[in-house]
């Protein structure tokens, strides 16, 4: 089974808006050939044209078996009303977990102003996802993406659960401490690559994921992610394959750790019979 954590429904390509829907059969349609049986989408900190809301993206996953939402919150922009919507979803089990986007906007995870929002995962269970790391936009401050950041909030919310995205690519090693040091925190691999892995690329990364397994132990805290379509889910999985690890280890990475983490039933997935 392979659960793919980090993908997206946004417009990539500037110059052409694709509707939601449109998005979405893309999504179902390079899931189908990869063999992927479920994909969370996380939507933006951004509203516009090319990035859909949270109320777009569930609306059009609602009857999906196979694809739930993580919701993207805006730190310069959330308000009450906000969590409100956020809250019914929720309670009607439409979505699976939040995320948050320092770097992309200027703020430390550790603001006091997102203490509401720790509040509302740990009162319904669900992980808090981080941008984590090097940023697709340019004009992204990285200061504020530094895995070692995320340290305060898992220190002081222990009943949080949390996700470092893209293993704080470049800052691996950091990210490695704080998933060690914090048994609350997991990281997923999504969005380390542009489009497909070269060769050369490959042998590095797989390198520095396996230095992070041997040193964090036991790859329970590991989520398969692409940051689709960002990064291509063939070259992904391809990448997958050559890590060094024993088929127990990858199938705790590739699906288990995530329908544990994030509540999925893996038997509404599986054919009947």
């Amino acid at each position: 089974m392979i659960i793919d954590v980090h993908t997206h429904l946004n417009n990539y390509h500037e110059e052409r808006v694709r509707s939601v829907s449109d998005c979405l059969d893309t999504l179902q349609q390079t899931m189908a050939e990869n063999n992927v049986d479920y994909s969370l989408v996380l939507t933006s900190y951004l509203v516009n044209e090319h990035r859909p809301s949270i109320s777009q993206v569930v609306n059009a996953t609602r009857d999906l078996k196979n694809i739930s939402v993580v919701a993207g919150i805006s730190y310069l922009n959330y308000k009450e009303k906000d969590l409100r919507e956020i809250s019914d979803f929720l309670k009607d089990g439409l979505i699976k977990g939040l995320k948050l986007y320092p770097g992309y906007e200027p703020f430390y995870p550790h603001d006091n102003r997102l203490q509401v929002v720790y509040d509302l995962a740990v009162e319904y269970d669900i992980p808090v996802m981080f941008h984590s790391g090097d940023t697709y936009s340019p004009k992204g401050k990285v200061r504020f993406a530094h895995p070692l950041h995320i340290d305060d909030v898992a220190v002081d919310n222990p009943e949080l659960k949390i996700v470092i995205c893209h293993v704080g690519n470049p800052w691996i090693r950091d990210c490695m401490e704080v998933v060690y040091k914090n048994k609350n925190v997991f990281a997923d691999f999504s969005g380390l690559v542009l489009g497909d892995f070269t060769d050369k690329f490959e042998k590095y990364m797989k390198a520095q994921l396996e230095e992070m397994i041997i040193y964090a132990g036991e790859p329970k805290y590991l989520l398969y992610g692409t940051d689709w379509p960002i990064s291509t889910m063939k070259s992904y999985l391809s990448f997958m394959k050559q890590l060094d690890l024993p088929d127990d280890k990858k199938e705790m990475i590739m699906w288990q750790n995530a329908s544990k983490l994030f509540k999925i039933d893996v038997e509404a997935l599986a054919p009947s019979g």
